[in-house]
């Protein structure tokens, strides 16, 4: 009988074993890719669109997205445009054309260093920002965003760009 439970159980164990390798991790290509998931306003307390909150998905296949707060060694160093890894344009509908604007204080950020779970490092996930979408010194009240993130290796991901949204200046 003794014999028979050790049969079942090491049967039992072979059998996990052989479904442990059907489990494929995702894999994704070297740079980062992106997709714009929503913008969403954020009202102040005279109900005027102040912010607002961009929410895009991510995936990396070798797993080298995000800086650490330490990275700031060339390339990432302040005077570098790597410093930032989040780089992030602002547009405004002037007499039916989106027009870049160049805020006040950049959009640009830095995202995390991130981790993986997986063996071949490859991540995936969803960013959230938070940004100023009401520009006080333009007249104009339809704005949109493109962003793209870099890795650590320097790869750029694709550009997306928002939907537009009509901000509520009064």
């Amino acid at each position: 009988m003794r014999l028979y439970y050790c049969f079942v159980i090491l049967l039992l164990l072979a059998g996990l074993f052989f479904l442990s390798g059907c489990i494929k991790e995702e894999e994704f290509p070297p740079e980062p890719y992106i997709e714009f998931i929503g913008l969403a306003k954020i009202q102040n307390a005279n109900n005027i669109d102040d912010k607002g909150i961009l929410k895009i998905s991510f995936t990396d296949g070798d797993g080298d997205m995000g800086l650490a707060d330490n990275d700031t060694m060339q390339p990432f160093d302040k005077s570098s445009i790597y410093y930032y890894n989040f780089f992030i344009k602002y547009f405004e509908k002037q007499h039916g054309q989106f027009v870049e604007v160049p805020p006040a204080v950049t959009f640009n950020s830095r995202i995390p260093e991130l981790k993986s779970n997986n063996i071949n490092g490859a991540i995936k996930g969803e960013i959230e920002i938070e940004l100023f979408i009401n520009n006080p010194f333009s007249p104009y009240d339809t704005v949109r965003f493109e962003a793209y993130i870099v890795d650590r290796a320097l790869h750029h991901s694709n550009t997306i760009t928002t939907n537009e949204l009509i901000v509520k200046k009064h």
